[in-house]
């Protein structure tokens, strides 16, 4: 086992492809430091380099005897590291990005929740003053603005004059202006609106 420190990259990957964990464990040894050391300076998070390491030699047990090396040893051990910083990187990226993407969703999402809210709450409130009018004028004006019938129309349909209806009509504008315009006043000075 001492021997091993002595053996060359070359002579340990030999070994290791036979499935000497011993020869695994000298690797582990020679290059755990120094590809931590150089993982820590490009993402400065333990965890992530422990896993990066980790994750690195689990896959060089488990591919050991697949393993074809363009370089030395060292030079693979490198790359390795170098493509599985790169994928992290890139992988918060596309984190962050999603992150954002959803925030900006979820701030969207309720500030149109929140308009269409206070928009039926208005509805209401509007259904409630004109339900508050007189019968008869409650009925033309219900007549002149939901249905869009005109003045004559509504005349004739309720066997009334054309003057009748039109005073009817402005009387109930100038109830509701008075009755919603404080509202309205008071929605908008407390961002209700």
């Amino acid at each position: 086992m001492a021997a091993l420190i002595f053996l060359s990259d070359h002579e340990l990957v030999v070994l290791l492809k036979t499935g000497d964990e011993a020869a695994f464990t000298e690797i582990y040894n020679r290059y755990k430091g120094i590809l931590y050391q150089h993982a820590y300076k490009r993402l400065h998070n333990q965890e992530e380099v422990d896993d990066i390491i980790h994750d690195l030699f689990t896959t060089l047990w488990i591919k050991r005897e697949s393993l074809v090396f363009k370089t030395n040893l060292s030079g693979y051990l490198y790359t390795a590291v170098r493509n599985r910083i790169f994928d992290y990187i890139s992988h918060q990226q596309i984190e962050s990005a999603y992150i954002t993407d959803l925030e900006r969703f979820i701030e969207q999402g309720i500030a149109i929740t929140d308009h269409r809210v206070r928009l039926n709450m208005l509805r209401q409130v509007i259904e409630n003053e004109i339900a508050c009018l007189p019968d008869k004028m409650r009925e033309i004006f219900e007549l002149s603005r939901k249905s869009q019938l005109s003045n004559k129309e509504i005349a004739k349909k309720l066997n009334i004059s054309e003057k009748t209806v039109k005073n009817q009509v402005n009387n109930a504008l100038k109830i509701l202006r008075v009755r919603l315009g404080v509202l309205i006043y008071l929605c908008l000075l407390f961002n209700i609106l």
